[in-house]
């Protein structure tokens, strides 16, 4: 065996993902608002005068393949790093080489660093006077936000692209060139797939083009051959292949979803509280934060309008702890839509922030004497607390001092016309309540 027979078994070997990465822009999918013609990244790629640059975006977009075609097309050296398995002493050795191809060739050298988000201060700080000097031109891959993850003094010297996910259609279209390209797809293996298989794996991708990739190479490689020797691919088979919708997030979208989760319960849209409490628990999120949230947003935005929202809430929250996923997705459910429709009052959370502020500021709060423990003090206090006015010889209640009296005419509790508060009103009129 001689060494083409040992390089075309290594290209073999390689997942269907890997062998379909495109090597040219002409072959890109996708992300046309970053490398349609005339864009300034393509203009800066074509002359190769590309500067230190972040591309970021979800998994399995193209930011690697991008990267890997500006390798292709600079005449400088290209030199690849992973964030995860590279320290301090990768980066200086990179730097040295680039120093070195600066000084003695001429050339420029790109570092291509991917996960870049998981590098440390003390890494950065490595690479940075080489980004400054343009000693190297740095680009960088990942999936978090880098104006969050990352040093500030590295993304101000980059310029950042982001990357969305590629759409349904883009992803049909890469995976119908796998099933026809004969170099480096799935042509050779007489391989068809049925219009709706293709739109399933598409769809269940969620703009993951290597997760796409990878179902459909497994459909292929276990669907055996029919009479004629063609391999067809039914809904079926690509249901089998790709079983669940690629639902994960990055730490951006997390909290974009929790807040927008947030939000529609404060709203009073069930429909979208529910999809946004589905998703997150799909893609990986503890049931319990949804709970625990849920549990909060009933006191918080609910509150006094309709008390039962909190019981129905923690009933909820104990429900899950005690029975779990999947079936305590019924009472989360219930507890969600109930939040969700009962009237709304934030009344609870003003009184609690008015009250706080004057906790935290007021300092003459002498509690009036007749409302002291009467069990010690002075002789005067206790004689005072015969002043006090115990409610259930009146009728229940009755007119007296409670506050300091720096406090005395503060009202922090304010009840709404809305829910159970119209009740609250009608009862402290009842009693005859001034505030």
């Amino acid at each position: 065996m001689d060494l083409f027979d040992f390089n075309q078994n290594e290209e073999r070997a390689k997942p269907l993902a890997e062998r379909m990465r495109a090597n040219t822009l002409d072959e890109f999918i996708g992300q046309k608002h970053i490398v349609a013609e005339g864009s300034l990244l393509r203009r800066a790629i074509a002359t190769d005068r590309l500067g230190s640059c972040i591309f970021w975006g979800p998994p399995g977009c193209g930011k690697t393949t991008l990267a890997n075609i500006i390798a292709l097309r600079t005449n400088g050296e290209f030199i690849k790093l992973n964030a995860v398995n590279s320290g301090v002493s990768d980066v200086k050795k990179a730097v040295d080489t680039a120093r070195e191809n600066l000084k003695l060739y001429g050339k420029r050298t790109y570092l291509m660093l991917d996960e870049c988000h998981r590098f440390n201060k003390t890494q950065s700080d490595s690479l940075l006077p080489a980004i400054e000097q343009g000693t190297i031109i740095f680009i960088g891959s990942t999936t978090e936000n880098p104006f969050a993850s990352m040093t500030p003094a590295i993304v101000s010297r980059c310029r950042v692209f982001e990357f969305k996910h590629l759409t349904d259609q883009d992803v049909e279209e890469a995976l119908y060139k796998a099933l026809k390209s004969r170099h480096k797809g799935l042509g050779k293996m007489n391989a068809t797939a049925d219009a709706d298989a293709i739109s399933h794996i598409a769809r269940m991708a969620g703009g993951d083009l290597r997760s796409a990739y990878n179902a459909l190479e497994l459909a292929v490689l276990t669907t055996n051959p029919n009479e004629n020797g063609e391999i067809r691919i039914t809904l079926s088979d690509a249901e089998q292949s790709i079983q669940r919708k690629a639902l994960s997030y990055n730490e951006d979208s997390y909290y974009d979803f929790l807040s927008a989760f947030c939000k529609s319960l404060r709203g009073s849209d069930a429909n979208a509280a529910l999809y946004y409490a589905s998703r997150l628990i799909e893609g990986g999120c503890d049931p319990m934060l949804i709970a625990r949230r849920l549990v909060v947003h009933s006191a918080e935005d609910v509150g006094m309008a309709d008390p039962r929202a909190l019981q129905i809430a923690t009933s909820a929250m104990y429900a899950l702890e005690r029975i779990g996923i999947p079936e305590a997705m019924i009472p989360l459910s219930e507890a969600i839509i109930y939040v969700c429709e009962a009237e709304k009052s934030n009344s609870v959370v003003e009184a609690m922030h008015a009250a706080q502020y004057d906790a935290r500021t007021v300092r003459d709060d002498n509690v009036p004497p007749y409302l002291k423990d009467n069990s010690f003090g002075s002789e005067e206090d206790k004689a005072q607390s015969k002043n006090y006015k115990y409610p259930h010889n009146y009728g229940g209640y009755v007119e007296q001092q409670y506050l300091p009296d720096a406090l005395k005419d503060k009202v922090y509790y304010t009840p709404s016309d809305r829910g159970y508060e119209k009740e609250v009103k009608e009862i402290r009129a009842r009693k005859g309540k001034k505030k």
